[in-house]
């Protein structure tokens, strides 16, 4: 097996707190594309949540409105369809990046007018995906330098022709700890392998970590039709 080519199962299973997490690419029978966003807390805040369905995706809403403390950077779109491209963000700058979408600029353009999250001391770094009708995709992370909090850095990542059996996978943290460790290097390449959407997204919730998990959504499209089936795991049901 190819060491630079990781398992997601392993990867996840291997971690217990990668924070938010995009995994996008192809499955191997080069018919599928595959969408894929998680999220995980540690707060009772955070852990609040559930994914629910809306007419252009998905949005984040309390679990219990009542435990609700604080709606700022836990409640957004994080996934949206736009120009013909599907958004999945972890964060408000989907919107931005719609937004942007629709006036005929570039998703670089939109992130160039975001920075990482104000959550001091963690400062989780904005990671976003772009997935595009003939199936090329992009990722970026936003992030603060360690020595100057106040200072941006800003990745972007570019696919421009689908793998069969490959995607790419980025995420918030490099791995549980207080403050919370950014996540480091390029996006991972990941083996996407002949399984059915359940069989996939079965795959990916069982393998986060069981006390700190959330939700999580998956898409499949189909590259000829167009259409395309999905389904939502929610820890809260």
């Amino acid at each position: 097996m190819n060491r630079n080519v990781f398992d997601i199962s392993n990867e996840l299973q291997g971690n217990a707190y990668p924070g938010r997490g995009i995994i996008l690419g192809r499955m191997a029978d080069n018919k599928t594309d595959v969408i894929a966003y998680f999220i995980m807390g540690r707060s009772e805040n955070s852990r609040n949540r559930v994914f629910v369905e809306t007419e252009d995706g998905i949005r984040t809403e309390a679990h219990d409105p009542a435990k609700m403390t604080d709606p700022s950077l836990i409640i957004y779109h994080p996934v949206r369809m736009c120009e013909g491209r599907t958004v999945v963000t972890n964060g408000d700058q989907t919107d931005t990046i719609c937004e942007y979408l629709r006036a005929g600029k570039s998703y670089i353009d939109a992130l160039r007018t975001r920075e990482f999250e104000p959550d001091a001391p963690n400062y989780t770094p904005r990671i976003s995906g772009i997935v595009n009708e003939d199936g090329s995709y992009c990722l970026s992370i936003l992030k603060n330098f360690t020595s100057d909090p106040t200072a941006s850095k800003r990745y972007f990542f570019e696919y421009d022709k689908p793998v069969a059996g490959r995607g790419h996978f980025i995420h918030t943290y490099q791995c549980d700890g207080d403050p919370l460790p950014q996540f480091r290097g390029e996006p991972k390449c990941v083996h996407l392998e002949n399984q059915t959407l359940e069989q996939f997204t079965d795959m990916v919730w069982n393998s986060l970590n069981e006390q700190n998990k959330i939700a999580l959504f998956v898409r499949y499209l189909d590259i000829t039709t167009g259409t395309y089936r999905q389904i939502i795991k929610n820890k809260h049901v």
